[in-house]
This record gives structure tokens, sequence and C-alpha cells, in this order.
């Protein structure tokens, strides 16, 4: 039976994971451009993500045409490394049968699946469209995506903060390289001309709450579930 300070905890847990999905629901309302349940699409012209993007774009925009496929790989490169590690090191718990290694890589995969869902749904609902498309006299360094590929929220973005803050959260000795890959993840999107500074900043604070809210909830019960795995196994 469960003591009355295990329920208390998991009340705890379970109100603080509502609590952090509220805040990131709210933080991610306030970014979007509008457009929330209407039929046109949303074209963002002007506001501090505007001048800031056109800011990004100038200081780039001398640059070499091969940048462009440079900086387009270095974005993918990044949700390859934080996908690798995480991978890594649940084959490296389930190796040494650590019930608590094992349950949080697994958690962090729903959790950033989970977060990619809703960045998804939340690009049909906005329709915002490309800055590079939006835009006049701004050129990005890289093919602009095609019409009906949505702007916001950055799925870049998202996802390489929902891994980075998971593995951050349950491997702090990590923080140092995964949280500056996030922040590189998103700074790239905006480099390349595809995204807008609050479209990246939207994707971020969805990921990294939707991961740690899914953490906070659910961990307990998955580290029961995988000790009774291991210890079948």
């Amino acid at each position: 039976m469960k003591t009355h300070s295990e329920k208390n905890s998991r009340v705890a847990r379970l109100l603080g994971s509502v609590a952090l999905l509220g805040a990131g629901a709210g933080a991610t309302v306030w970014l979007s451009p509008g457009g929330l349940g209407e039929a046109d699409t949303t074209e963002v012209t002007k506001g501090a993500s505007v001048s800031a993007y056109r800011s990004v774009a100038g200081a780039v925009a001398d640059a070499r045409a091969w940048t462009g496929s440079l900086l387009e790989v270095a974005s993918e490169g990044t949700l390859v490394i934080l996908g690798l590690l995480l991978a890594r090191l649940c084959w490296t718990a389930v190796r040494r049968k650590d019930a608590a290694g094992t349950a949080g890589a697994v958690v962090i995969g729903v959790g950033t699946v989970a977060a990619y869902a809703i960045s998804e749904a939340l690009k049909l609902v906005v329709d915002e469209e490309r800055p590079c498309r939006a835009l006049r006299g701004v050129e990005a360094i890289t093919k602009c995506p095609p019409t009906g590929d949505w702007s916001f929220p950055s799925n870049h973005a998202t996802l390489a903060a929902a891994l980075s803050v998971g593995l951050a959260m349950l491997w702090p000795r990590l923080a140092t390289l995964t949280l500056p890959l996030a922040a590189a993840a998103a700074l790239l999107r905006i480099l390349v001309g595809v995204h807008y500074p609050h479209d990246v900043l939207a994707g971020a604070l969805l990921g990294g709450t939707v991961v740690s809210a899914v953490l906070l909830a659910v961990m307990p019960l998955g580290v029961r579930a995988t000790s009774l795995l291991v210890s079948r196994w």
C-alpha cells in the first residue's frame, strides 16, 4: 500500500506537471502572432521579432553561397547529436540494468515525440507564413520551405529543447553540452532565414516544458515498470 507521503508526492508531481504545461501553453499563446482559429494565412511584417530577423539576415547577407548549406547541415547536426546522445545513454543504462536511466531515456523520447506532435498541430492552427516569403527586401541564405510548411513554432527548436532539457534534468553534468546545442539549433534556424526569433523561442519553450512535465508526472511510474522488467530479464 502507498504511504501518505507517497500519495502527497504523487499529487505534488501531478500538480507541478500541470503547472508547467499551463505556463508553457500560456507563453506559447503569448508569443503566437495570431491566426488562432482563423482560416487566412498569418503574415508577420512588423514588430521586435521582425526587426531582429532583419538584423540577422543583414549580417549574413554577404555570406558565400555555400554558407547556407553549411548552416543547414549544422542545424540538422545539432538534433542528430542530441538524439545519438540520448540513444547512447539509453543503451548504456540497459546494459547496466539501470532502471532509472532506462526509464528516463524512454520518457524523454516519449515527451519529445509529444512536443513535436503539439508543435505540428500548432503550425496547422496558426498558419504563419515563413519570413523568407512574408518580408520584402530580405533574402534567406538557404532555400525557403514550400508554401504550406508554416513557421510557428519551430519544429527544430522544439525537438532540440525537448532533448536537451530532458537530458540535463536526468544527467545534470550534460547541461553544459546539451543546452548550448539547443540554443545553437534555435539560432541557426534564424540565421538560415526560415524562422523569426519568436518562432524558435516558442518552440524552445514548448519542447522544454512538455518534456519537463512528462518527466515530472510519469518518471516514478516508469522507474517501477522498468525495474520489474529488468528483474525479470
